[in-house]
């Protein structure tokens, strides 16, 4: 049996490099990238909890089901205002976008 620290390396690794991708880049697709590896990471965690922890309860899955959905949300959200930032900019750049100021 894989004990549940190797889990947690795991999860943290991929949630550090989902937040060096939001942080460092600028492309906004790239950004999207590294949130989304961040809630996988949060999905490792809730399985493997679920596993080490009671088995009849099925917690752990259902969240991690949760996360799958609000995921999917958020990448049709996400590149739906990608696609019109792109066809109003003409970029995608991150740092390039100024829609918020006056």
């Amino acid at each position: 049996m894989i004990p549940l620290s190797w889990f947690l390396y795991l999860s943290a690794v991929l949630f550090s490099i989902g937040l060096y991708g939001v942080l460092a880049r600028k492309n906004a697709i790239a950004i999207l990238l590294g949130v989304e590896l961040m809630l996988n990471a949060v999905n490792i965690n809730l399985v493997a909890f679920w596993r080490m922890g009671n088995l009849a309860l099925m917690t752990g899955q259902v969240f991690a089901i949760i996360v799958f959905a609000v995921a999917a949300a958020e990448v049709a959200v996400g590149l739906s205002l990608v696609i019109s930032v792109y066809r109003r900019h003409n970029t995608v750049i991150a740092d390039e976008l100024n829609l918020m100021k006056w």
